[in-house]
């Protein structure tokens, strides 16, 4: 494949995925925890051999995740889900060997059947703190659905409980787990030394360039000699696939209305960038300025300032704005940089879009196609 491809395209960059790779092993061997893959990050299956290079195990949250741990990725998964039905959990206790309860009563209606597979079981916990600031992502909000709460929590614990599930981060810093942990051992303390493990969960985002990777060891180290007997185990996404590449676009129409500029691109944010609109949040465009909405007031009119509008019917699958080097033109390329986490996993095809292509480059600077997406794949999703 050239660099002229077809756009539009993912590009996962292999070097800068194994540098994520080697720091995250190097902090677990460290520290004397495990990390693990969160699929709901990250799951381009085809990259795994990679993965096993580094980690061992991954979390799912759903059948088809735990399916992909055990025949993908070649090790059952550390699972957790909100809620598990009967008619699909044999499935999951035959692709997993942690399985995290969300309530007691989900405890005793499925663990005899997980513990009689030799399946280590475990209890979500709710510490009711969390520093994430946008709701969307805040699981320790008052009226939350996950968790056990520590005035809710049985003494002595149930017969097969076995770990503790705790998650409240988001791309969040050392020093938030630092106060996650006060709160988890002030709420739960007198549980935690009858524990075989502690799962940390996921959002510990310590890839990005100014995260305080010493800190956390230590926080780490000092947590584990105060309770010796625990595994200690972080499951993160966003941190294995930060700055790994990016969605390559590419400029197809632009439109003027009341002075405002549109280059409409061929990929759509509420397809192919879901948790722009979501969070929100403006991603870096490569080349570009980005200008927080209110810092674009005044600045609509310049020649080199766009919105950014994907090509789906959705009126508001657009954000901006932009300052380019120099005016866009029909077929000018526009890259959307760190666009693997999460983006890859939440796609859909609505209005039948053209889903971008995934493609890897080598460390050699070859460059292989891992998926291409056809008319079948829409088709076949809709009946």
């Amino acid at each position: 494949m050239t660099a002229t491809m077809q756009t539009p395209y993912y590009l996962l960059e292999e070097e800068k995925l194994r540098r994520n790779l080697a720091l995250i092993r190097s902090i677990a061997e460290r520290a004397g925890v495990e990390f693990i893959l969160a699929f709901k990050a990250y799951a381009l299956w085809k990259t795994f051999p990679i993965f096993r290079e580094y980690i061992s195990h991954t979390t799912a949250s759903s059948p088809y995740e735990a399916r992909l741990a055990l025949e993908e990725f070649g090790s059952k998964a550390h699972t957790y889900s909100p809620a598990y039905e009967a008619h699909t959990f044999g499935e999951i206790v035959r692709c997993s060997d942690h399985i995290t309860f969300n309530s007691l009563r989900q405890f005793r209606q499925f663990s005899p059947q997980a513990i009689a597979a030799g399946v280590s079981c475990g209890l979500r916990i709710n510490p009711e703190y969390s520093e994430i600031e946008t709701a969307l992502y805040n699981p320790c909000a008052p009226g939350s659905r996950f968790g056990v709460m520590a005035g809710d929590m049985p003494d002595p614990l149930p017969a097969g409980i076995e770990g503790f599930h705790c998650h409240c981060h988001c791309e969040s810093s050392s020093y938030a787990l630092e106060h996650t942990l006060e709160h988890i051992e002030a709420k739960f303390g007198p549980w935690l030394d009858r524990l075989r493990w502690l799962n940390l969960g996921g959002g510990h985002l310590v890839t990005r360039a100014d995260y305080d990777v010493e800190h956390l060891i230590g926080l780490l180290q000092h947590f584990r000699r105060r309770h010796p007997a625990l595994r200690v185990i972080l499951e993160p996404g966003s941190a294995f696939g930060w700055q790994t590449g990016p969605l390559v676009a590419q400029v197809v129409d632009i439109v003027t209305n009341h002075g405002i500029k549109t280059a409409i691109l061929n990929v759509s944010f509420t397809c192919h960038m879901p948790d722009c609109l979501e969070m929100p949040y403006h991603p870096a465009v490569r080349g570009a300025e980005t200008l927080a909405d209110e810092a674009a007031c005044g600045h609509e009119t310049e020649a080199t300032v766009y919105r950014l509008g994907g090509n789906s019917c959705l009126s508001g699958d657009f954000m901006g704005y932009w300052r380019f080097p120099a005016p866009l033109h029909e077929g000018d390329t526009v890259i959307f940089e760190d666009m693997n986490h999460y983006t890859t996993v939440k796609t859909n095809m609505f209005n039948g879009i053209h889903h971008p292509s995934i493609v890897l480059l080598r460390t050699d600077g070859t460059r292989e196609l891992l998926r291409a997406y056809r008319y079948e794949d829409y088709r076949d999703r809709m009946d």
